[in-house]
């Protein structure tokens, strides 16, 4: 049997049981709108953890963060992996369980934006607004960077053209995701969890076979000017069209080590940031069954995010030493565990192993289109459009919402050049400056009032898009990454507005007193 069939057949298999997972929960998903968007509060700690950690990384763990080991060497990659892992652990120690019962505590809130005006108990929806309509525009941008990786990721198995294969891909996702809701959605994200974590594993363990051990890694990354440096940078020799130049004796041509100081690495550690304004894992927090389970789940999300990411980044570092020219452009460079796979494995295991690929994707993209669709189908369209809407409108907005935001992200994705960690890290500064600033603020700060929440939120999105089209192109100190000014803009406008404006009611503050000291009855 040809090896691509037998890439496809295993594959098959595994779309075939996320399917199934869609349909045994698609009855219980369509009970009411909180178990579709938020499955009834009903996570045990297992599938919280694991199904956060997996929505979160996306395809982007599995090639955006090993195309950059591979293109530019350790220390982007490291630095990158080094905040992910701190800004995980912060986020599950010290928002998730205040999250959890602020959550209820704010008229039992089943999203983000929900959460915020109830927090705030606006009569206007105004913030509400504006939550739900960085959450479309973000997650359009996360839903098509999960699509260029549908796109590499068929078009390089199967040798079919990338626009084709991304739409395909991009159905499968949004069929998938009509299907069953949050509680399928994070059910089979814990199964892609498992799948993702195995699959790195054992894509390191045959690389390193392959190239004859861990010191022969080594030996070859020190050979490159400033690939396994910590504070250096490789710095692949570039022709007119882009592509690493190659010598005539088959070697790929660098340049002097780019200098990496005390700047980039904190611009790199504030991709940790980010952690505290992204929905997908925020709603993992509300949607656990009981709070005492959250130190678990926290120790269990540690654990995979460390492994998973050490793994991934030295995949990278494996590769430029086993495939040194066969990834010549920073796009073709994502591309690298997908060789690998290729390469090493029998076919029908590779086409498992691919399916980590898809796992990924498929984690990802499911949640940004569903929390998208329910800002629009919950938070516009049900508490400002028609107040008086069934669950059941509700609902066949939020499905057509997903087909609508699909197509728009196909849209975006239709570029083959498209770079996955680019489009991932603007749409990561996007949620993490609009909401992660907001989200400590109104869990820890009294003094938070509605218009400094409205301030916060326009000034670190604003700031994004500013810093990133305009500022960075400065170069020099001002070409850091978009979330740390962003970030600490935005927090600077929630503390001078809240502070220049009048205090919250007396409302507010009990219920924030009430989150406080623990008293919040489910």
């Amino acid at each position: 049997m040809p090896a691509t069939i037998q890439t496809l057949i295993s594959m098959v298999i595994y779309m075939a049981a996320v399917i199934l997972i869609g349909v045994l929960y698609a009855k219980r998903a369509n009970k009411s709108s909180e178990e579709y968007f938020l499955g009834g509060r009903s996570l045990g700690p297992w599938v919280t953890a694991m199904s956060a950690e997996a929505s979160d990384m996306s395809g982007w763990l599995l090639m955006g963060l090993p195309g950059v080991a591979y293109w530019c060497g350790l220390a982007d990659a490291a630095w990158t992996a080094i905040g992910l892992a701190i800004g995980t652990y912060l986020n599950w120690l010290i928002v998730s369980k205040r999250l959890r019962r602020y959550s209820v505590r704010a008229n039992n809130s089943i999203t983000l934006p929900e959460f915020f005006s109830n927090r705030f108990r606006e009569k206007n929806k105004l913030i509400m607004l504006l939550s739900a309509a960085f959450i479309l525009i973000f997650f359009t941008v996360y839903a098509a960077s999960c699509f260029v990786t549908c796109g590499k990721l068929f078009s390089t198995l199967f040798g079919m053209p990338y626009q084709v294969m991304m739409i395909v891909g991009a159905a499968f996702v949004l069929l998938y995701t009509l299907l069953g809701g949050f509680l399928a959605e994070s059910i089979s994200d814990f199964m892609q969890s498992i799948v993702m974590i195995v699959a790195l594993t054992a894509i390191v363990i045959v690389g390193l076979v392959q190239a004859g051990g861990i010191g022969a890694v080594v030996e070859n990354a020190q050979e490159i000017p400033g690939f396994l440096e910590f504070f250096g940078l490789a710095s692949p020799t570039l022709d007119a069209n882009g592509q690493q130049i190659v010598t005539e004796a088959g070697k790929p041509l660098f340049g002097e080590a780019a200098p990496y100081g005390l700047l980039t690495i904190c611009s790199m550690l504030a991709w940790g940031l980010g952690y505290f304004g992204m929905p997908q894992v925020l709603l993992r927090f509300m949607a656990i069954r009981r709070e005492d389970e959250l130190k678990r789940s926290r120790r269990i999300a540690m654990v995979w995010v460390v492994i998973s990411l050490a793994v991934a980044v030295f995949i990278g570092i494996i590769g430029r030493h086993l495939f040194p020219i066969e990834h010549l452009t920073k796009s073709a460079a994502e591309s690298i565990f997908i060789t690998m796979s290729q390469s090493f494995l029998p076919p029908l295991l590779a086409g498992f192993v691919m399916a980590g690929i898809l796992a990924a994707t498929i984690s990802s993209s499911d949640s940004y289109l569903l929390i998208a669709a329910s800002a629009f189908s919950k938070n516009i369209f049900q508490s400002v459009c028609k107040k008086s809407a069934t669950d059941k409108q509700v609902m066949m907005v939020s499905r057509i919402t997903l087909l609508v935001l699909a197509l728009v992200g196909m849209v975006i994705a239709l570029d083959e050049n498209s770079v996955i960690f680019d489009i991932v890290s603007f749409a990561w500064a996007g949620f993490g400056a609009t909401f992660g600033p907001l989200m400590l603020f109104s869990l820890f700060w009294k003094r938070v009032n509605k218009p400094g929440a409205i301030a916060g939120m326009v000034g670190g999105a604003g700031m994004v898009f500013l810093w990133k089209l305009v500022i960075s192109q400065i170069g020099g100190i001002f070409a850091i990454y978009e979330l740390l000014p962003a970030f600490l803009f935005s927090s600077i406008c929630i503390v001078v507005v809240s502070l220049l404006t009048k205090a919250p009611s007396k409302e507010i503050e009990e219920d924030f007193e009430a989150v406080r000291c623990g008293t919040v009855t489910e």
